[in-house]
């Protein structure tokens, strides 16, 4: 489906089969002289037949085309191989774009690996649910020669003509587009509509949720009228909105705290007494990728509240262990 959402704005559904998330919003900016693309989708046979196709109806020379990566996620990135002409400039923030280029290597998967069975991901279901998560399968096929942005860069297609915005979180080089003068937004994943990103921490080298939570506050202060995020519903209001997801992640937080009043747990331990948004009787019975994302979110919580001297960790017989400071 192909929808005009501004003059020369196009926004088309981009199909994620068997996925949560349902469709990537990628949206096309028709220039007269160059395109831009604003992610693409999974490197899948289904994504790509859609984008080509919507490409084609809109008439996009892909020669004259140059696309945005809001951030690493092979469904925001992995079509890049099928779309980026030798012509073409791939935007994308410098930390993003590296693990882009990482694809299937080892280096970048097995400190999640080690790290996850600290936390308690079972080790028996590892192998599977890292052999099978979409960044591994559907991940674009590099390396890129990527245009690195930072921070205020500019992007100017004809009259548009758009800030970087950088808002780590749900990566670290989440990356938006604003356009202050006609005031709309390319948010990526960094806030969406009736779902919450995902903040996961699968090594000890950040403190996202700290990032997510500062990058809300710098978004917040922008005069935006409507926000076009990756996955589903337009924002319209977008400050209202950033207070529904702090909110969350406040009740997350009081959540883990409440749990740790038990006594010292691992994050698996942590994680299954945590209420979720799922259909199943426990925790146990969570499919191994969605038991994974749980996982990661409830270690960002973890790592925040350590940041804040609230909690410590302790590496016990290669498995952390969590509790309150007194």
């Amino acid at each position: 489906m192909i929808n005009e959402i501004l003059p020369k704005i196009y926004k088309i559904e981009v199909p994620l089969p068997n996925n949560p998330l349902k469709v990537l919003n990628s949206y096309i900016i028709k220039g007269r002289e160059r395109n831009l693309i604003v992610d693409t989708g999974f490197n899948r046979e289904e994504c790509r037949n859609v984008l080509l196709s919507g490409l084609k109806e809109l008439k996009i020379n892909l020669s004259k085309t140059d696309l945005f990566i809001t951030h690493m996620h092979a469904d925001h990135s992995g079509l890049i191989s099928s779309i980026a002409s030798l012509k073409s400039l791939i935007y994308c923030s410098e930390l993003d774009a590296r693990i882009i280029n990482f694809g299937r290597s080892k280096e970048y998967w097995e400190p999640m690996r080690i790290y996850s069975q600290q936390c308690g991901f079972p080790k028996e279901e590892l192998k599977d649910v890292i052999e099978k998560h979409p960044g591994y399968k559907y991940c674009t096929q590099g390396p890129h020669n990527f245009r690195i942005i930072r921070n205020r860069d500019m992007v100017i297609i004809d009259d548009y003509k758009m800030l970087c915005i950088e808002t780590p979180g749900h990566t670290q080089g989440h990356m938006c587009l604003y356009e202050p003068e006609k005031k709309f937004l390319f948010s990526g994943d960094h806030i969406l509509d009736d779902i919450t990103p995902n903040i996961s921490l699968w090594g000890d080298d950040s403190n996202p949720l700290g990032e997510y939570l500062r990058s809300l506050d710098k978004v917040y202060e922008l005069n935006v009228e409507i926000v076009f995020p990756g996955h589903r519903n337009f924002i319209t209001n977008h400050r209202d909105r950033i207070k529904e997801l702090k909110l969350h992640h406040q009740y997350r937080l009081n959540e883990i705290n409440s749990i740790l009043k038990d006594g010292p747990k691992t994050g698996i331990e942590i994680a299954s007494k945590m209420k979720w948004n799922m259909s199943y009787n426990s925790f146990d019975l969570f499919p191994t990728p969605q038991k994974w994302f749980a996982i990661g979110e409830t270690v960002a919580h973890l790592k925040y509240l350590e940041e804040k001297n609230l909690i410590s960790k302790k590496l016990i017989n290669n498995m952390f262990l969590f509790s309150l400071k007194a």
